[in-house]
């Protein structure tokens, strides 16, 4: 059924054809690689997976450093006994998370494939920047191992926008995170088939384990530990049941989705539409595209956007008036606070206000065109590069950081390095000092930062 869904997320050409589990492209002439069984459709899939196992290495190395500086405080002959015990407990379960990452995410760093960055020029896409592999790793045990408070009060949510007899046909989830909400939905509505999409491949390669009815072991390591054993805490991740069959997992972008047009009843997208970097009117043209006639639109999570745009920063009433401008009908809206990301094991937990909807499909809506991450000044280089404010401000900014940054030898003051800044006419003294401290401020605390999981 997943074959009659794809689309190159390239060229759009549907169908794709598949051999020994590799989708592949004609026109593009390109090969799409599985991960463990799940579909790597990213727009240049070379590329993306030279950079996710580029990511992969610098997390790992990221665990071996922070191994090496619990080995230092644990060489500190006046700890207290319970900090030596909590220490070397916490060093035990880091070195166990860092090998069940290598475990977990082999079939990410075996891959023979290499890309390179010009690839993304070439397509204007990329990942990122903010999204490492571990960013969501909380997700992983909200969804799998924390209980059912969260998840019941997710599904309620989407429960009070659909009816329960609700025929749902086949499902796309849009950036489903580790894949619990995709999966109760599959398991506990009327879905024909439902595709749960991420870029992210520990979240899936996860759901891909404990869906299949797996038990896997990983820590979890809370933000503020209720106690000294809740400092890093073994967790079994476990799905209620072997999910049934029409459930499949699959990597791409959602501003690139690798799916073909009208292809779909109903398209949900959990805690996406204000973290995703395309403006709403756009996303939601998007969505329209992706779903059949009369096929609805299903959102749940927060309305935190939080472009640099002031005016991109939609309310409630605007993102109704948005949906209801992109051919859907005008939305009906759930908003209640629920539980987020309470874990048993720490003190830091929020209740957050969601807002949920849905939305029948009206009408058609032009497809907008492709997601370009990249400007032509960029991509082409033919262009002049645009003298931007904020280029300006920076460049100033890095000029002074580097002078600054000569000036530490290890003998010279504060005071010191602002008579040089003045005499270089760059600042008064007086302006310099506070300037410098400030500076050296931000790099102490940048030094002393954890490195964290």
């Amino acid at each position: 059924m997943l074959e009659t869904l794809l689309a190159c997320p390239r060229c759009d050409k549907t169908p794709l054809s598949k051999k020994d589990g590799v989708f592949s492209c004609s026109a593009c002439k390109i090969d799409f690689p599985s991960i463990d069984g799940i579909p790597w459709m990213f727009a240049e899939p070379q590329a993306t997976l030279g950079e996710w196992r580029g990511r992969l290495q610098f997390a790992l190395q990221k665990l071996s450093q922070e191994s090496a500086q619990l080995d230092t405080e644990l060489g500190d002959k006046d700890l207290r006994p319970l900090t030596r015990r909590r220490i070397e407990r916490y060093k035990k379960a880091a070195d166990s998370h860092r090998r069940s990452l290598q475990k977990l995410l082999r079939p990410v760093d075996v891959q023979s494939l290499h890309g390179n960055y010009e690839s993304y020029l070439a397509l204007r896409t990329r990942l990122p920047a903010d999204q490492a592999l571990n960013t969501y790793y909380a997700n992983v045990h909200r969804d799998w191992s924390w209980g059912d408070e969260e998840n019941k009060a997710s599904m309620k949510q989407l429960r009070s926008v659909l009816h329960d007899s609700a025929e749902l046909g086949n499902v796309l989830v849009l950036g489903a995170g580790a894949c619990r909400l995709a999966y109760d939905l599959h398991m506990q509505m009327d879905c024909t088939t439902t595709v749960a999409m991420d870029f992210n491949p520990l979240l899936l390669l996860v759901a891909q384990a404990v869906t299949r009815g797996e038990s896997l072991k990983m820590y979890e390591f809370p933000i503020a530990p209720k106690s000294l054993e809740d400092d890093a805490v073994l967790r079994t991740l476990s799905a209620p049941e072997i999910a049934r069959d029409g459930f499949h997992l699959v990597l791409g972008d959602a501003l690139r989705a690798p799916f073909a047009q009208a292809s779909f009843d109903t398209v949900v997208t959990p805690w996406l539409i204000d973290i995703i970097t395309e403006d709403l009117p756009v996303l939601a043209a998007r969505v329209n595209n992706l779903l059949r006639p009369n096929g609805r639109w299903v959102n749940f999570g927060s309305l935190a956007f939080a472009s640099p745009e002031r005016a991109r920063r939609y309310s409630p009433e605007e993102t109704k008036a948005i949906v209801a401008e992109n051919g859907f009908s005008d939305p009906y809206v759930s908003d209640a606070t629920i539980p987020y990301m309470c874990s048993p094991a720490s003190r830091h937990g929020r209740q957050e206000r969601v807002f949920s909807f849905s939305a029948y499909k009206e009408r058609e809506v032009d497809a907008p065109p492709r997601y370009q991450a990249l400007p032509d000044w960029i991509v082409t280089g033919k262009e002049s590069v645009p003298l931007l404010q904020s280029f300006r401000s920076q460049a100033m900014t890095t000029q002074i950081y580097s002078f600054m940054m000569s000036l530490i030898d290890g003998k010279r003051t504060i005071k010191d390095m602002a008579i040089v800044l003045e005499k270089q006419k760059l600042m008064t003294r007086e302006e310099a000092e506070p300037a410098i401290r400030s500076f050296l401020t931000r790099m102490y605390d940048d030094s002393q930062k954890q490195s964290g999981f």
